[in-house]
């Protein structure tokens, strides 16, 4: 009992029941939408108990990770973007091949900025600040990437005379989906410069409090946070270009005789 007692004084059964009343508010969100048909009960609750879950699993590993070596950031950043590839694949399921073009397309963009940012200096060298900020810009890379994949096949589909009249005039297959490839590319954008217009505004991102607790000077603090969040839009914008023209390779490749019929 006295070994239960003190557990239920840590920070962490403080947190747990913390994420418990969290839980029960996205519930009862979930089952306010049941009044307008919108049946995410179930999802909702799946949600909930694999995120707690994959949260708690993060925590248990990041305590030996994040005081190792810097390497190890190495292929623990390779596996975000591998699991993210595998979960932006699965939106664009019409794609072909679309786990390797969403792997290409994450880690071009994210390894991209992480490596040039780790030479200058912008990120530590050290696996306390290349992981959680390497899995910041992995996570808005799988989220652009997908949302490219998905509105670029959708448009070049429901737009497939338009594309077959711009070939048969002499466009080449890249010129044909411009048009569409531009507002794919512009729509999953939208979140990524609306973080950056609204910084500071409208919202202060959580990682400045860590900052600021571990007695960084605010104005630094505010500085790098405007720094972490534009990494976060060059690296979505090389992915978005990455997906995009890769897409537009394997639609006139694999599916010009669809396009055609």
């Amino acid at each position: 009992m006295t070994g239960i007692h003190e557990f239920l004084h840590t920070p962490v059964a403080r947190g747990l029941a913390q994420a418990m009343v969290v839980s029960g508010l996205a519930l009862a969100v979930a089952a306010l939408g049941r009044l307008r048909q919108i049946r995410l009960g179930r999802k909702t609750l799946i949600a909930l108990v694999r995120g707690l879950s994959q949260m708690l699993a993060v925590g248990l590993v990041l305590v030996w990770i994040l005081k190792g070596p810097p390497w190890w950031s190495v292929p623990v950043l390779a596996a975000m973007c591998a699991t993210a590839a595998k979960m932006a694949s699965r939106r664009a399921k019409s794609v072909p091949r679309a786990y390797w073009l969403c792997l290409r397309s994450i880690a071009t963009g994210a390894a991209t900025v992480i490596a040039i940012m780790t030479l200058v200096g912008v990120i530590g060298f050290r696996s306390m600040a290349l992981i959680p900020l390497g899995s910041m810009i992995v996570a808005n890379s799988m989220n652009t990437c997908s949302q490219v994949l998905e509105r670029l096949a959708s448009d070049l589909r429901q737009n497939a005379g338009r594309v077959e009249a711009a070939l048969s005039l002499g466009a080449s297959p890249a010129q044909a989906a411009l048009p569409y490839a531009r507002n794919a590319a512009n729509a999953a954008l939208i979140p990524s410069l609306n973080s950056l217009r609204s910084l500071g505004i409208v919202w202060i991102p959580g990682f400045a409090a860590g900052m600021l607790l571990t007695g960084s000077d605010p104005v630094y603090t505010a500085i790098y946070q405007f720094m972490v969040i534009a990494m976060i839009y060059a690296a979505s914008g090389l992915t978005a270009l990455v997906a995009a023209q890769g897409y537009e390779r394997l639609a006139f490749r694999e599916e010009r005789l669809l396009l055609s019929r």
